[in-house]
């Protein structure tokens, strides 16, 4: 079965997160991906547990549907190896700091010389231009520098992170459109290019309730714990057992929440609650007097009686729970193959279902370098100086 991105070569210099999960997410579609690691150690993340058969389960997760090869990039000869490489390449993917690759010999100036149609991503904390682009970036920086754990937690309380590295895959999903926009651009063209992405800037254009207040009243956006910063009720409502995620986003379910959930029509001409402006402002008033009615019966009995009603509702699931609920198990969230060396490893499925181009797991995480001599031989490269290659440490 063909895939949407069949044909297309990508080049991955990247690693820990941001980048190998682009280059995943481009290899899950079809792309040709060949992780080009550094010869000891290869990916940082390698070093990161836990292990099964002293393989990260880190890499594991996101390094799926590639090949590795190891090259010294600072050896001449390996680096000549690696212009051959990019001069069939399609796309190239690295996440170094802003410099690096021009002092390798890599950067994007260089290799558009050898390949003028090729796609040049760099991800970087900062970006390529700017006050901070020599600085080190890291996700929980950039939650911190970009106002997201301001408005994170409970007032008044300390700033919380959020519970996974938002910055990080939001940067990594953040170069695959834009990549994919640029290889469409080059159809129409044949002109390449260089993208430009940084992890702190990713997440501010998600920003857009913030944005409204900010920009429309001049208001700074303050941390809402388990409520919604602009509906209500839209947060997390204790019951008997545990809570339950109530979203009444518009007027229609909370009508429907007040009839036929709680049996409270009154509440929809109540002066406090007669829109969604006054239920915001008035959301503690109302949250005490839903978790008066919620704290009767268990969530389940709530959640049954929302989805009756067409409000939308859930449970507070655990990561266990999550991925053992039959919804998600169904349409394959998900996913497993066969590792060289650990054996049978379990992996989160694809986000996005194809009718016609399905996605696929075709390979396990590569072992460092392990297509080293596969990818060599492809090139033309004979055993003789393959052997002197890896003499000199030229390769691994």
């Amino acid at each position: 079965m063909s895939l949407p991105l069949e044909g297309l070569r990508v080049l991955d210099m990247s690693q820990i997160m941001a980048g190998p999960y682009c280059s995943m997410v481009l290899a899950d579609m079809g792309a040709e991906v060949t992780k080009v690691e550094k010869i000891n150690g290869g990916d940082d993340s390698r070093q990161m547990g836990p292990y099964v058969e002293d393989e990260s389960t880190c890499f594991m997760q996101i390094n799926r549907n590639k090949r590795s090869i190891a090259l010294n990039l600072k050896d001449e000869e390996a680096r000549e190896l690696f212009y051959e490489l990019a001069r069939e390449a399609d796309i190239v993917v690295e996440n170094y700091r802003p410099g690096v690759t021009q002092s390798l010999k890599v950067d994007y100036e260089t290799l558009k010389q050898i390949n003028p149609g090729l796609i040049y991503c760099s991800i970087s904390g900062y970006g390529q231009t700017g006050p901070y682009r020599n600085k080190g970036g890291f996700d929980l920086v950039a939650q911190g520098s970009t106002g997201l754990m301001s408005m994170t937690g409970e007032p008044g309380r300390r700033p919380l992170k959020t519970g996974v590295a938002v910055y990080d895959i939001g940067a990594g999903i953040t170069a695959v459109y834009t990549i994919l926009a640029a290889y469409i651009h080059r159809e129409k063209t044949g002109e390449g290019q260089h993208l430009d992405i940084a992890i702190a800037e990713c997440g501010l254009p998600w920003c857009t309730w913030e944005a409204a207040a900010y920009f429309g009243a001049g208001r700074e956006p303050q941390p809402t714990g388990w409520r919604h910063r602009v509906s209500a009720p839209y947060q997390a409502l204790a019951t008997r057992d545990g809570y339950l995620m109530l979203g009444c986003a518009n007027q229609r379910t909370w009508e429907r929440f007040c009839n036929d959930v709680i049996d409270r029509p009154e509440w929809i001409e109540d002066a406090r609650f007669v829109t969604n402006t006054d239920r915001g402002r008035n959301v503690e008033v109302l949250e005490g007097l839903i978790e008066e009615i919620f704290v009767a019966e268990d969530t389940d009995y709530w959640r049954q009686r929302c989805d009756a009603a067409g409000v939308p509702a859930g449970p507070i699931n655990t990561f266990s729970q999550a991925l053992s609920d039959p919804h998600y198990v169904e349409r394959g969230m998900v996913q497993e193959f066969d590792h060289p060396t650990a054996g049978t490893v379990k992996t989160l499925g694809f986000a996005s279902k194809f009718s016609a181009t399905p996605q696929q797991i075709r390979r396990p995480s590569p072992l460092l370098g392990e297509h080293t001599e596969e990818v060599l031989n492809d090139m033309g490269i004979d055993a003789e100086r393959l052997a002197s290659l890896r003499a000199r440490g030229a390769v691994a």
